[in-house]
Protein backbone atom coordinates (compact mmCIF):
# COMPACT_ATOMS: atom_id res chain seq x y z
CA UNK A 1 0.00 0.00 0.00
CA UNK A 2 1.50 3.26 -0.99
CA UNK A 3 2.22 6.05 1.71
CA UNK A 4 -0.51 8.40 1.94
CA UNK A 5 0.28 12.08 2.77
CA UNK A 6 -1.74 14.06 5.14
CA UNK A 7 -1.18 17.21 3.54
CA UNK A 8 -3.75 19.70 2.30
CA UNK A 9 -5.37 18.31 -1.22
CA UNK A 10 -7.93 19.92 -3.75
CA UNK A 11 -10.10 17.17 -5.07
CA UNK A 12 -11.42 17.37 -8.69
CA UNK A 13 -15.09 19.35 -8.13
CA UNK A 14 -16.43 20.46 -11.37
CA UNK A 15 -16.33 24.52 -10.88
CA UNK A 16 -19.91 24.95 -10.62
CA UNK A 17 -19.44 23.44 -7.33
CA UNK A 18 -16.63 25.48 -5.84
CA UNK A 19 -18.71 28.24 -4.57
CA UNK A 20 -20.45 26.47 -2.54
CA UNK A 21 -18.31 24.30 -1.34
CA UNK A 22 -18.52 24.04 2.50
CA UNK A 23 -15.09 23.30 4.16
CA UNK A 24 -15.52 23.03 8.23
CA UNK A 25 -12.43 22.88 10.18
CA UNK A 26 -11.96 20.41 13.34
CA UNK A 27 -9.39 20.66 16.24
CA UNK A 28 -7.69 17.31 17.28
CA UNK A 29 -9.96 15.41 19.21
CA UNK A 30 -13.02 16.80 17.91
CA UNK A 31 -16.30 14.63 16.80
CA UNK A 32 -17.87 15.08 13.81
CA UNK A 33 -21.50 15.14 13.03
CA UNK A 34 -22.84 12.69 9.84
CA UNK A 35 -25.54 13.36 8.25
CA UNK A 36 -27.86 10.76 6.45
CA UNK A 37 -27.45 12.25 2.86
CA UNK A 38 -24.21 14.05 2.85
CA UNK A 39 -20.28 12.56 2.70
CA UNK A 40 -17.44 14.03 4.04
CA UNK A 41 -14.26 14.02 2.11
CA UNK A 42 -10.76 14.75 3.83
CA UNK A 43 -8.61 17.89 2.85
CA UNK A 44 -5.96 17.92 5.61
CA UNK A 45 -5.62 15.98 8.58
CA UNK A 46 -6.37 12.41 9.93
CA UNK A 47 -9.97 11.09 10.87
CA UNK A 48 -10.10 8.06 13.67
CA UNK A 49 -13.04 6.11 12.26
CA UNK A 50 -15.11 3.63 14.67
CA UNK A 51 -17.99 1.98 16.06
CA UNK A 52 -19.91 2.24 19.61
CA UNK A 53 -20.77 -0.85 20.89
CA UNK A 54 -24.35 -0.48 23.03
CA UNK A 55 -22.16 -1.24 26.44
CA UNK A 56 -19.95 1.51 25.35
CA UNK A 57 -17.22 -0.14 23.68
CA UNK A 58 -15.22 1.23 20.72
CA UNK A 59 -14.11 -0.83 17.68
CA UNK A 60 -11.78 0.96 15.37
CA UNK A 61 -12.62 0.39 11.27
CA UNK A 62 -10.59 2.81 9.94
CA UNK A 63 -8.61 5.76 9.47
CA UNK A 64 -9.30 8.79 6.60
CA UNK A 65 -6.78 10.56 5.34
CA UNK A 66 -6.49 13.32 2.76
CA UNK A 67 -8.67 12.53 -0.23
CA UNK A 68 -10.56 9.59 1.56
CA UNK A 69 -14.66 10.12 2.10
CA UNK A 70 -16.83 8.65 4.82
CA UNK A 71 -20.16 9.26 5.76
CA UNK A 72 -23.59 7.40 6.55
CA UNK A 73 -24.48 7.12 2.92
CA UNK A 74 -21.29 4.98 2.43
CA UNK A 75 -21.40 2.66 5.84
CA UNK A 76 -24.33 0.02 6.96
CA UNK A 77 -22.86 0.35 10.46
CA UNK A 78 -26.05 1.87 12.71
CA UNK A 79 -23.20 3.45 15.60
CA UNK A 80 -21.27 4.70 13.70
CA UNK A 81 -18.46 7.87 14.47
CA UNK A 82 -15.88 10.15 13.87
CA UNK A 83 -12.81 11.78 15.48
CA UNK A 84 -10.38 14.41 14.48
CA UNK A 85 -6.57 13.16 15.34
CA UNK A 86 -5.19 16.33 14.41
CA UNK A 87 -6.25 19.48 12.91
CA UNK A 88 -8.46 18.70 10.20
CA UNK A 89 -10.58 20.48 7.42
CA UNK A 90 -13.11 18.45 5.84
CA UNK A 91 -15.21 19.18 2.76
CA UNK A 92 -19.05 18.46 3.10
CA UNK A 93 -20.83 17.09 -0.48
CA UNK A 94 -24.90 16.36 -0.91
CA UNK A 95 -24.87 12.99 -2.76
CA UNK A 96 -26.63 15.38 -5.08
CA UNK A 97 -23.39 17.40 -5.35
CA UNK A 98 -21.59 13.82 -6.18
CA UNK A 99 -24.03 12.07 -8.63
CA UNK A 100 -23.67 15.08 -10.85
CA UNK A 101 -20.14 15.53 -10.76
CA UNK A 102 -18.24 12.52 -12.54
CA UNK A 103 -14.96 13.97 -11.59
CA UNK A 104 -15.89 13.77 -7.79
CA UNK A 105 -17.67 10.85 -8.04
CA UNK A 106 -13.91 9.26 -9.47
CA UNK A 107 -12.36 10.90 -6.62
CA UNK A 108 -14.47 9.49 -4.06
CA UNK A 109 -14.40 6.37 -5.53
CA UNK A 110 -10.33 6.09 -5.34
CA UNK A 111 -10.65 7.13 -2.30
CA UNK A 112 -13.23 4.27 -1.17
CA UNK A 113 -10.47 1.91 -2.46
CA UNK A 114 -8.02 2.96 -0.46
CA UNK A 115 -10.30 2.50 2.35
CA UNK A 116 -11.13 -1.25 1.16
CA UNK A 117 -7.56 -1.75 1.22
CA UNK A 118 -6.86 -0.88 4.64
CA UNK A 119 -9.69 -2.43 5.76
CA UNK A 120 -8.44 -5.52 4.55
CA UNK A 121 -5.38 -4.97 6.43
CA UNK A 122 -6.90 -4.58 9.62
CA UNK A 123 -8.97 -7.61 9.03
CA UNK A 124 -5.63 -9.54 8.18
CA UNK A 125 -4.36 -8.20 11.28
CA UNK A 126 -6.85 -10.19 13.67
CA UNK A 127 -5.73 -13.61 12.03
CA UNK A 128 -2.80 -13.70 14.16
CA UNK A 129 -3.08 -15.14 17.62
CA UNK A 130 -0.70 -12.98 19.52
CA UNK A 131 -1.62 -9.59 20.36
CA UNK A 132 2.51 -8.83 20.04
CA UNK A 133 2.44 -9.86 16.07
CA UNK A 134 -0.84 -8.31 15.67
CA UNK A 135 0.47 -4.93 16.83
CA UNK A 136 3.84 -5.22 15.16
CA UNK A 137 1.47 -5.89 11.85
CA UNK A 138 -0.85 -2.72 13.08
CA UNK A 139 1.85 -0.54 13.17
CA UNK A 140 3.71 -1.44 9.62
CA UNK A 141 0.20 -0.25 8.92
CA UNK A 142 -0.24 2.60 10.47
CA UNK A 143 3.23 3.44 8.71
CA UNK A 144 1.69 2.74 5.53
CA UNK A 145 -1.05 5.19 6.18
CA UNK A 146 0.05 7.99 7.99
CA UNK A 147 3.54 7.97 8.27
CA UNK A 148 6.23 10.27 7.67
CA UNK A 149 9.73 9.99 7.05
CA UNK A 150 11.78 10.97 10.16
CA UNK A 151 15.96 10.98 10.79
CA UNK A 152 14.91 7.94 12.87
CA UNK A 153 12.99 5.92 11.04
CA UNK A 154 9.09 6.62 9.99
CA UNK A 155 7.04 9.13 12.28
CA UNK A 156 3.24 8.81 12.51
CA UNK A 157 1.84 12.68 11.81
CA UNK A 158 -0.86 11.98 14.75
CA UNK A 159 -0.77 11.15 18.16
CA UNK A 160 -2.48 7.79 18.92
CA UNK A 161 -3.08 6.71 22.58
CA UNK A 162 -2.38 3.48 23.78
CA UNK A 163 -5.79 2.90 24.15
CA UNK A 164 -6.90 3.53 20.56
CA UNK A 165 -3.92 0.85 19.32
CA UNK A 166 -5.32 -1.40 22.07
CA UNK A 167 -9.07 -1.14 20.44
CA UNK A 168 -7.67 -1.50 17.09
CA UNK A 169 -6.36 -5.13 17.82
CA UNK A 170 -8.62 -6.07 20.43
CA UNK A 171 -6.59 -5.82 23.59
CA UNK A 172 -6.69 -3.98 26.79
CA UNK A 173 -4.70 -0.65 27.54
CA UNK A 174 -2.55 -2.38 30.37
CA UNK A 175 -1.14 -4.82 28.20
CA UNK A 176 -0.83 -2.35 25.05
CA UNK A 177 1.47 0.15 27.10
CA UNK A 178 2.94 -3.28 28.34
CA UNK A 179 4.02 -4.13 24.43
CA UNK A 180 5.13 -0.71 23.38
CA UNK A 181 6.90 -0.96 26.21
CA UNK A 182 8.78 -4.01 25.04
CA UNK A 183 9.49 -2.93 21.76
CA UNK A 184 10.74 0.54 22.84
CA UNK A 185 13.25 -1.68 24.70
CA UNK A 186 13.99 -3.37 21.78
CA UNK A 187 14.06 -0.25 19.73
CA UNK A 188 11.50 -1.34 17.27
CA UNK A 189 10.32 1.78 18.28
CA UNK A 190 10.10 5.41 20.20
CA UNK A 191 8.97 8.75 20.21
CA UNK A 192 9.25 12.30 19.81
CA UNK A 193 8.69 15.48 22.17
CA UNK A 194 4.99 15.59 21.13
CA UNK A 195 4.21 11.22 21.92
CA UNK A 196 4.17 10.50 18.04
CA UNK A 197 5.35 6.98 17.84
CA UNK A 198 8.57 6.97 15.25
CA UNK A 199 9.16 3.52 14.04
CA UNK A 200 13.05 3.22 14.28
CA UNK A 201 15.31 1.66 11.34
CA UNK A 202 15.25 -1.65 13.18
CA UNK A 203 15.48 -4.73 11.67
CA UNK A 204 11.66 -6.19 10.20
CA UNK A 205 11.07 -1.89 9.51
Amino acid sequence: MANVSTAAVTPPVDGRWRSSLRVHTFSSGDSIWMEPERIWLVSRGVVLLNLLHPDGEEVVVGLATPGTAFGLPLTSLMAYQAKALSKTELMLFTLVEVESSPNLTQSLVRGLARRLRQAEGLLGITSHRRIEERLRHLLLLLKQEIGEPHPLGTRYRVRLTHQQLATAIGTSRVTMTRLLGKLRQERWLTYDRDRHIILTHAPGI
